[in-house]
């Protein structure tokens, strides 16, 4: 059965859904679509059904992946111009997060022509987003960033690696299709990656600073459904894991509009400098930035722990579990096993204290802190 529900968009959801792409567009009076994605899920057997769906329903799609693990403004700019040459009328986002920031993006530049990161939320940027955007359609393809409800793309400069933040309500997608069948085959590694990223998102929403008490029970309601199924789903997969954890990797993207914090903020710089997959850096530092945390936010902590079902309602007893779900799904545990050295932690720090994350962290974070985690973590 598919379900729709309308949180903050429309959400077609369950297995088949995708198939509803071809006549959604017609009926919105597209003929030629861009699809974006990225060059992985561009080769598998499910997206060249997609595409040969939609031509058969006389549709003509065309196709753009050439986009980077962590997504760069030359990809925006690229896509952009595909949007052009094959004069399309519709943007799809397919795939995980760095195809749905880049399709967000290039959404944001076809009516909106300023420079690119002069839309940058936090120098406030977002005033100049005045022009309409394109029909826009999200498809996930992993159950990780929840992009596909998302109002936000994270784009990086070129140059100096930067992470910015482009933002505004009109950038949502006007329906999402949200196929668990779409991730059936995933391997262990990448559902490991994508599904402690949801979790991160579902875990550091709760204890942001802001105030939201919906955003906070959707998230611990995120938190059991990913604690519950996440292990089920790297180790011996079958339908009902992939949809708890598709369905929660998007409950932890509408939980994420009160905040994100401290494990964000390390993670981000570990993806920008080392090209690190943002799940996998999220995944390592999470254990150690919600240590950070837990002195004064012990309530918190106990409401997470029994979302998580534990016996212990510590902050620490969260800690512990969280290590061994990591190494449950086959992730490391320190940074150190992925090529970070002593070497990276000042630039690290640095990058990490200039983040947009950690000030909606529960509490404050310096860069003398940010030093102490990496070197923890490492």
């Amino acid at each position: 059965m598919i379900h729709q529900f309308n949180f903050p968009t429309v959400v077609r959801f369950g297995e088949g859904a995708v198939q509803e792409l071809g006549s959604y567009l017609k009926n919105r009076g597209s003929q030629h679509p861009l699809l974006i994605t990225d060059g992985v899920v561009a080769k598998l057997a499910f997206f060249e059904k997609i595409i040969n769906d939609l031509k058969q329903q006389g549709l003509s799609p065309e196709l753009f992946c050439d986009i980077s693990k962590n997504p760069v403004k030359s990809d925006v700019t690229k896509g952009n111009a595909a949007y052009h040459q094959h004069e399309s009328d519709a943007i799809v986002g397919l795939g995980g997060g760095a195809a749905m920031d880049v399709a967000r993006a290039i959404v944001l530049s076809i009516n909106n022509t300023q420079d690119l990161l002069e839309y940058d939320e936090l120098i406030g940027g977002d005033q100049h987003i005045t022009e309409p955007m394109p029909l826009f359609v999200t498809v996930p393809t992993t159950a990780g960033t929840g992009s596909e409800v998302g109002r936000s793309a994270i784009i990086s400069d070129d140059v100096t690696r930067k992470k910015h933040i482009l933002f505004h309500p009109s950038l949502m997608a006007q329906i999402v299709f949200a196929d668990p069948e779409l991730t059936y085959d995933l391997p262990p590694a990448v559902t490991a990656a994508t599904g402690m990223d949801a979790l991160t998102h579902n875990l550091e929403a709760y204890l942001a600073k802001n105030y939201h008490p919906m955003a906070d029970g959707i998230a611990l309601e995120g938190i059991r459904m990913i604690f519950r199924s996440l292990e089920k789903a790297v180790n011996q997969p079958d339908a009902e894991s992939r949809r708890e954890m598709l369905l929660a990797s998007l409950m932890g993207a509408v939980a994420f509009q009160k905040g994100l914090g401290v494990v964000h903020s390390m993670a981000h710089p570990l993806s920008a400098l080392l090209d690190m997959h943002h799940g996998l850096a999220n995944a390592i530092c999470l254990p150690y930035g919600l240590q950070f945390n837990i002195a004064g936010f012990e309530d918190r902590f106990s409401a997470i722990a029994q979302a998580m079902n534990l016996a212990d309602h510590s902050g620490e007893a969260v800690i512990e579990a969280l290590v061994g779900l990591n190494e449950k799904i086959g992730l490391p545990i320190h940074l150190s096993t992925e090529g970070v050295t002593n070497e990276h932690l000042d630039e690290l720090a640095t990058l990490a204290s200039e983040d947009f994350a950690h000030p909606n962290n529960p509490k404050p974070v310096t860069r003398e802190d940010f030093v102490k985690l990496y070197t923890a973590a490492l």
